[in-house]
């Protein structure tokens, strides 16, 4: 009889906060978005809290699993990304930064509420409150790795939308595939540090 190792079982423990993470994560890109002109992600139904929305069946849930129950060194997923077109936006480079920067902005948001809550003591010692610290933790990591400048992270928006002509367009070859593959050397590299 096969059981699960503990990192699967915690892993299916905290995805409801995974899940929070993820949801503000993209909703905030694509409200921004909305908000400087581009209504792609309202008019494909992304623009809602609803989990099943922004939840891609295989990255978010099946590739992670896989990894950990083969006890991959690198484990990663992923959400549906919300959909922009940036010739909508007023100012497409200059926009292209706000809607890069929504989705960490918004996790370090929850994170710092979720701190502020703890920090209350209204919660108590409770399952409530190891839920939030996890939602703590996870909205952190996910803000702070997204901004990492490698496509199709949000920092890659963010540094495309501030590089001088030349230079974007030069860095606008990267695709997210090279992108995915540096991620992956990087994450092996820092699994070996660590």
């Amino acid at each position: 009889m096969y059981s699960l190792n503990p990192l699967a079982l915690s892993f299916i423990i905290n995805l409801p906060a995974l899940f929070v993470a993820l949801v503000v994560h993209e909703y905030a890109h694509g409200f921004v978005a909305h908000k400087l002109g581009d209504n792609t992600a309202k008019f494909m139904g992304r623009l809602t809290f609803n989990p099943l929305a922004h939840i891609d069946p295989f990255g978010t849930i099946i590739l992670p699993l896989m990894l950990l129950l083969t006890r991959s060194p690198v484990v990663f997923g992923y959400a549906k990304p919300i959909p922009v077109n940036f010739h909508n936006l007023a100012n497409p480079r200059k926009d292209m930064i706000w809607v890069g920067l929504a989705g960490p902005l918004a996790n370090f948001i929850v994170a710092a509420l979720t701190f502020l809550i703890l920090l209350s003591g209204f919660i108590g010692h409770s399952g409530i409150s190891g839920f939030l610290a996890t939602v703590m933790f996870i909205n952190l990591v996910l803000g702070t790795f997204n901004l990492i400048p490698i496509p199709p992270l949000d920092g890659s928006r963010i540094l495309l939308g501030l590089l001088p002509g030349k230079l974007a367009v030069l860095y606008a070859r990267i695709t997210p595939m090279h992108g995915m593959i540096i991620l992956i050397i990087l994450l092996s590299m820092l699994r070996r540090v660590f």
